[in-house]
Order: C-alpha cells, then sequence, then structure tokens
C-alpha cells in the first residue's frame, strides 16, 4: 500500500486545486482521467474529501462545501511527483526481472502495481522509449532491448558534453543564488555519508543524482535538464545492478564529488572543468563495467 499511498497524496493534492475552482466535481471516470489515477484511488479522494468537509458526495452529485486551506494539503515531503513513482516502479520491476534483453513489460500490470492509470504509464514509457531502450509492441506490451557498450558510450559522450557546460554556468551563478545553498547542503551530506561509509554507501546513488541535477539546472537550457532524466536512470540504476566493489566505488565518487563542488565554489573555469572531467571518466568505467 505504501506505493499507492504516494500515489494517493499526490493525486490527493491535485485535486484540492481543482476544488478551488469549481463548485461541483466531475463524474469518477471523468476524474480518472483528469488526475491519470486509477477509480479506486479517486474514490479514496472522495471519502477523504468527505471526510474533511470539503464535499456533499451523494452517488453522482458532488457538491463543493467550502475552499480547501493549507492544512488539508499533504506536505510536500510525503508526495512524489506521478512520474517519479512511475519510473521508480518501471525501474523495480526490470531489476527484479534481472535486466535481461527481451524482458517484457506490461503496461496494465504496471498501473495496476503503482495504483495509477494506465495513460500515465504508457506517456512514460513512450517518454524513455525515444532512446531506444524500450519497444513498443501490440497489445500494451513493451520489449526491452538492453543496455549496450555503444548505447553507453553515446549516452556518456553527451552527458559530458552537457555536464561540461552546466558546471561552467554553475560557476558563473550569482553570489545570492539559491544554487549555491543547496550545494552547500548537499556537500554537508557528502561529508556525513564517507563519515559512515560502511553503513551508508547503498544511499550514494540518490546523492549523486541531486547533485548532477543541481548542477545541470544551472545550464537553465531545458533539452539539457529533461536529457537528465535519461541520464539519471542508466548511471542511477546501474549503480545498483554491479555490486562489485561498490563501498570502495561509492567512496571514490564521494571524494570526487567533494572536489568538484570545491572547485565550482573557487569558479576557476579551468579548475571546474579538469574536476568534472575527473570525475566523468570514472563515471564512465562504472558504467562499461556494468554490462556483461
Amino acid at each position: 500500500m505504501a506505493k499507492q499511498n504516494t500515489v494517493f497524496k499526490e493525486a490527493f493534492n491535485r485535486a484540492l486545486t481543482l476544488i478551488a475552482e469549481t463548485a461541483r466535481l466531475p463524474s469518477e471516470p471523468e476524474l480518472s482521467q483528469a488526475l491519470g489515477v486509477s477509480r479506486t484511488t479517486v474514490r479514496a479522494i472522495l471519502t477523504r474529501m468527505q471526510e474533511l468537509g470539503l464535499i456533499s458526495w451523494d452517488k453522482r452529485a458532488k457538491l463543493v462545501l467550502r475552499k480547501p486551506e493549507t492544512g488539508d494539503y499533504f506536505p510536500n515531503e510525503e508526495t512524489d511527483s506521478l512520474s517519479a513513482i512511475i519510473e521508480r516502479s518501471f525501474m523495480r520491476r526490470i531489476l527484479a526481472g534481472g535486466a535481461e534483453p527481451g524482458m517484457q513489460i506490461n503496461e496494465l500490470e504496471l498501473a495496476r502495481d503503482i495504483g495509477t492509470g494506465t495513460t500515465a504509464v504508457r506517456e512514460f514509457l513512450i517518454r524513455f522509449s525515444r532512446f531506444g531502450l524500450i519497444e513498443k509492441r501490440p497489445n500494451s506490451h513493451w520489449v526491452l532491448k538492453g543496455f549496450t557498450r555503444e548505447f553507453a558510450l553515446e549516452l556518456t559522450e553527451v552527458r559530458e558534453m552537457f555536464e561540461l557546460r552546466s558546471a561552467a554556468g554553475f560557476a558563473a551563478l550569482p553570489e545570492d543564488h539559491a544554487a549555491w545553498g543547496e550545494l552547500a547542503a548537499i556537500e554537508a551530506v557528502h561529508h556525513a555519508l564517507l563519515a559512515d561509509i560502511d553503513r551508508r554507501y547503498p544511499e550514494f546513488s540518490e546523492l549523486d543524482e541531486r547533485f548532477h541535477l543541481l548542477v545541470h539546472r544551472a545550464s537553465s537550457n531545458r533539452f539539457i535538464v529533461d536529457f537528465y532524466d535519461i541520464i539519471s536512470i542508466v548511471f542511477h540504476y546501474h549503480y545498483q545492478w554491479n555490486k562489485t566493489n561498490a563501498r570502495q566505488r561509492n567512496a571514490r565518487a564521494l571524494e570526487e564529488h567533494l572536489d568538484y563542488i570545491a572547485a565550482l565554489k573557487t569558479r576557476d573555469l579551468a579548475g571546474v572543468e579538469a574536476a568534472c572531467r575527473k570525475h566523468l571518466r570514472s563515471a564512465r568505467e562504472t558504467l562499461l563495467q556494468s554490462i556483461p
């Protein structure tokens, strides 16, 4: 229920936005389509709205009684975006299946597993398929094509171009930019992980994603930020596929990140480029070693 609970909370918050703008809510099938969740989740949302005194619900009639207040919403830390939930469930399913080329993915099963509508799952799979990692087949089926060495080399080549550009952009950010505060917070987490590396090394992949996404966002280029989705999925989950020497590898990457962060703080472009290139070379080696 934990997965569905997150889907429910995220959809509930979006449903509150709907009732802020209308006097009557549409039918359950229409709500299901508008929120991208199952009919079961829609009924759970309506039940909670009724319990909070937001609506009166009698069969098809759903009358808005009051506007939502801040306290009605679930806090942000309890809700993930629907695409993030689908991405995690999709990768969990692939990992459980051993990520073998030819593995079948059924969008109906995936949607049922998450507790969301098939439309949102299909949109995610279509978006993911443009990189050639999965392929559409008839009857809501998809096939995993596998991560080849060629794919990994092409991916790292583009990653290096984009990240070098983004790192230079980050170094040029004004001193009062919010990204510097986030960078300091990320740096502190790096030190905490290194201080307890034997126990906490599995936490690295999520921290890695958080750090590199922050750097990529400094590009202010929507194509670079959008492309980071596929980078994070492939690199993040390859850390999990290849568990050989994971502790040592993650400790080295944490040290490289700290050198990279130190270079960003100096704003010296030559130093930033050198630290960025060094870390990306290591990341490429790790990725290539994980491919059978």
